[in-house]
């Protein structure tokens, strides 16, 4: 049974929709319009309660969390080796970096674009903002220290769900005052992945135009 993947361009959806097209599977693509609110009409709800994309229905049950979603599609497809083998040396890596791009890098996005909806306390939202960048800050220099030495990827010496998840944080920072790109490990890194033929489709499917390689 193919896949059926609800997705916003440039959403939270993006590197599910990415690892889809890298792993070369039969899924079909259902956009929910989040900027007209699509993603809270009833039909939507019933396949996710939260309202938020991603939902990818797999044998016929929709799941959701992209994090979760790109593990699960390592575990489905472990031949395209998008996640290092259980008891290989750099596993233990895969699983501590996959959550701190879901628990520590997913939050502070959330905290700097919906400062203004979620703070209460009027004023808050620059507080709430500003403290989002700095852990924001923090998570670029972790991660480019990461990148120090290695051949171009986070985990290994191949693409994984972990560059999927990155790259898509990553672009949001794109009209942010430092963008992912102001960091140097980051900024080449940023560059090869933006250059492969499967992340170039992916924004051609999206529609998006913005954040790409020049002449790509």
């Amino acid at each position: 049974m193919p896949y059926v993947l609800y997705y916003s361009p440039g959403a939270a959806s993006m590197a599910v929709h990415w690892m889809l097209i890298e792993l070369g599977v039969a899924f079909e693509a259902r956009l929910v319009d989040i900027n007209i609110g699509q993603q809270h009409e009833p039909d939507y709800l019933r396949l996710n309660p939260t309202g938020r994309v991603p939902t990818l229905v797999v044998d016929g049950v929709p799941r959701h969390e992209s994090a979760a979603l790109l593990m699960l599609l390592a575990e489905r497809h472990p031949d395209a080796g998008f996640a290092p083998a259980a008891g290989s040396a750099e596993r233990a890596e895969w699983f501590e970096t996959m959550i701190f791009l879901a628990n520590t890098v997913l939050p502070a996005m959330r905290d700097w674009f919906y400062a203004d909806v979620d703070s209460e306390a009027a004023g808050g939202a620059e507080a709430v903002r500003a403290l989002a960048a700095q852990r924001l800050s923090q998570a670029w220099d972790r991660l480019d220290a990461q990148l120090a030495g290695k051949p171009g990827y986070l985990i290994g010496d191949k693409l994984g769900t972990v560059d999927f998840l990155a790259l898509m944080l990553m672009r949001w920072t794109r009209n942010q005052p430092r963008p992912a790109t102001g960091w140097p490990h980051l900024a080449s890194y940023i560059q090869r992945l933006r250059a492969l033929p499967s992340f170039i489709e992916l924004n051609a499917r999206e529609g998006l135009t913005e954040w790409l390689n020049p002449n790509d």
